[in-house]
């Protein structure tokens, strides 16, 4: 029968437990088993695997069932101990300290083997928690974002997977009800509970052994808040997902529950029936398709982008910017020249002056929705642009397409258009001429230094989330009624 290492190691193992109970000695064994003692010695370590014809003669010699001999845990607490040390020591963490593995003997006090082994533990934990760094972080954000555009942005299993949940709730046109949220998490054995001492790094907390989903009452007014954080909490056991091993990891099961609850906000059969209908009539806008389904401006946004390349043959260009210019989420499939680091990255990037999304903070009135056509190197597009603000402070959201896609949206008849020649400086990053001679030398500005420029990402099984204040939490709210 051939066996894992682990799991030959744990048969080994228990061979070893019944042969010392019984008193026998390897070469006492072999003998009756008519085999080498040093054969045995290797099945004990794990090093051979037993043939499934060897099973019954070996435990009939240790007095023994074959099924005591197949049991998946050790024998007892100090087997468990040698079992867990060589497993750590396989590990690569242990390959990185440099040293030569401990071998055990029985003469090993059993003390000694377990500080060896929590020791070991640690470090492996360490390892695995440790936090990423930002260039980590921005490198596999990047790799995420260009596989999505290689996608298209569409996830279509998730499509379905929404669709599905909604549909199993009685869903079929408008926006999903507060009351079709809460029957889709009743469906999978949860019911939401909204309480006022969250810990603040969590959006809300799922309780796996109670069946509960706990979120902030503080997102009840408006409903979007509320629906979405519910139904992201519904996807990581919808999608099957574990604790993520890397940063990597943890932001495609962002991305992942992010679309799941999208896709339940807007279901795909209905919002591209939505889409189809206005683009027919020319007269695609953001803004109607964010008020069709009840869900905010910048939802309605990417939400686009999943859709209209996939099922309408239109391909797209997002963007969110800060009040600063900078660049907090991107994505394009139309060839948008967005600006990035030497990493590829975009997040944090500050887009050109002359881009409609630079009209937060400019200054300037703001209307409901800005149109602009843009010459760019790669092009020219139209832009349509919303400005708004949070508590990280004013923002624009920014949905448009090349220039021959325009036809299919309102506001195409804007006469507002600028030419952008970025990342050439003498666009817009380099001073006029004038200026530069009156203030190179005369100037010291004071500049405002960001946390994060400095700082690793939090640690922690979840990136930044705090362990202690959800356990805390949760051991707090088990005996509170449901």
């Amino acid at each position: 029968m051939q066996v894992d290492d682990d799991a030959a190691r744990v048969l080994g193992a228990r061979i070893r437990h019944h042969r010392t109970r019984a008193g026998l000695t390897l070469t006492a064994l072999a003998a009756t088993l008519d085999t080498a003692a040093s054969t045995l010695s290797l099945i004990e370590n794990g090093r051979r695997p037993v043939r499934a014809a060897e099973l019954p003669a070996l435990a009939g010699a240790l007095g023994v069932d074959v099924l005591d001999l197949l049991r998946p845990e050790a024998p007892d607490a100090r087997s468990a101990l040698e079992l867990e040390l060589h497993r750590l020591q396989a590990g690569p963490q242990y390959a990185t300290l440099g040293v030569p593995p401990v071998r055990v003997s029985r003469s090993l006090p059993q003390d000694a083997l377990q500080a060896l082994v929590r020791t070991l533990q640690e470090l492996d934990r360490r390892a695995r928690e440790s936090s990423a760094t930002p260039e980590e972080a921005r490198r596999a954000n990047t790799e995420l974002r260009l596989r999505m555009r290689a996608r298209d942005n569409a996830l279509p299993e998730i499509d379905a997977l929404a669709e599905e949940s909604v549909a199993g709730v009685g869903h079929e046109v408008g926006a999903l009800t507060h009351r079709e949220v809460a029957r889709m998490a009743e469906r999978l054995g949860f019911s939401l509970l909204y309480v006022d001492d969250l810990p603040h790094s969590t959006r809300s907390i799922t309780d796996l052994e109670n069946g509960r989903i706990y979120l902030p009452p503080a997102s009840i007014p408006g409903g979007h808040g509320l629906r979405s954080m519910a139904l992201q909490a519904m996807a990581h056991r919808l999608l099957g997902h574990r604790p993520p091993a890397t940063y990597a990891e943890f932001l495609e099961q962002r991305l992942e529950i992010n679309y799941f609850a999208a896709a339940c906000l807007m279901p795909r059969r209905q919002a591209v029936a939505f889409l189809t209908e206005a683009k027919a009539g020319r007269d695609l806008a953001v803004e109607d398709f964010r008020d069709a389904f009840g869900v905010t401006h910048e939802s309605a946004a990417m939400r686009m982008t999943n859709l209209l390349t996939e099922h309408l043959g239109i391909r797209v260009h997002f963007l969110r910017v800060g009040e600063d210019g900078a660049i907090a989420r991107a994505y394009e499939n139309d060839g948008l020249p967005l600006p990035t680091d030497v990493t590829g990255a975009v997040e944090g990037q500050v887009v050109c002056r002359r881009w409609v999304a630079r009209r937060t903070g400019d200054g300037s009135a703001r209307p409901v929705e800005a149109h602009q056509y843009t010459d760019t190197t790669a092009g020219t597009y139209w832009s349509s642009t919303q400005t708004g603000s949070g508590a990280d402070g004013d923002f624009s959201i920014t949905f448009g397409v090349r220039f021959d896609d325009a036809k299919w949206f309102r506001g195409r008849e804007t006469t507002r258009r600028q030419v952008s020649t970025c990342p050439d400086e003498s666009c817009c990053r380099r001073p006029p001429a004038p200026l530069a001679a009156r203030w190179a030398e005369g100037a010291w500005p004071s500049a405002r230094m960001h946390t994060r420029v400095l700082a690793a990402l939090p640690s922690g099984r979840f990136p930044g989330v705090d362990d202690t204040e959800v356990f805390a939490f949760l051991e707090r709210h088990t005996h509170d009624p449901a």
